[in-house]
């Protein structure tokens, strides 16, 4: 299988999206700008071509830049087509839930854990969510810890990105958030 990568302007940074026959197989959340983003993506896909999207790549472009830019109502990533041959069942049953999750809420791991039938697979959900290939669709950053608390977040920026992501979507949280970063 093949797979084409682009890089695109988002209000808060360079991101990138990788898609192969099946569906996209990996988003890059923003960098600060285009050869980082690129070196990002190479890495990562390894033997991969720059490539203009398909109109379902674009579509799925445009749906992030909304997200990105703070548009609730039009930014449903929900049909965007996921390529999850590669993913571990578990991990693909905790992605499945959490994109669920509406743009400007939230859920706990133990949230999650409870709708996949088992409360104590809390820290499970976390580290299936630390390898998550495909931030923004699978809104990872939507899940936080026992009590509202940030916990982690292993994207570049680590929490900060986290705070700043939820802060664009205004998720109502019980703790101030600042855009800047």
């Amino acid at each position: 299988m093949s797979i084409h990568y682009c890089v695109f302007d988002t209000p808060i940074g360079i991101a990138g999206i990788a898609w192969g026959d099946r569906g996209v197989v990996g988003v890059q959340l923003p960098e600060t700008d285009r050869a980082q983003a690129r070196a990002r993506l190479r890495r990562r896909f390894r033997g991969g071509l720059e490539s203009p999207p398909s109109p379902e790549i674009e579509q799925a472009v445009e749906s992030i830049r909304a997200l990105l830019n703070g548009c609730r109502g039009g930014a449903d990533l929900s049909s965007v087509q996921l390529d999850m041959a590669a993913i571990e069942p578990f991990e693909r049953r905790v992605y499945e839930v959490a994109r669920t999750i509406p743009t400007g809420e939230t859920l706990t791991y133990g949230q999650i854990a409870t709708r996949l039938g088992d409360p104590l697979l809390a820290r499970d959900v976390g580290q299936a969510l630390g390898r998550n290939p495909f931030p923004i669709v699978v809104p990872c950053h939507r899940v936080l810890a026992a009590g509202g608390k940030l916990g982690g977040f292993s994207a570049p920026g680590g929490v900060a990105t986290k705070q700043r992501l939820l802060a664009i979507e205004q998720a109502d949280v019980s703790w101030q958030l600042s855009l800047e970063v």
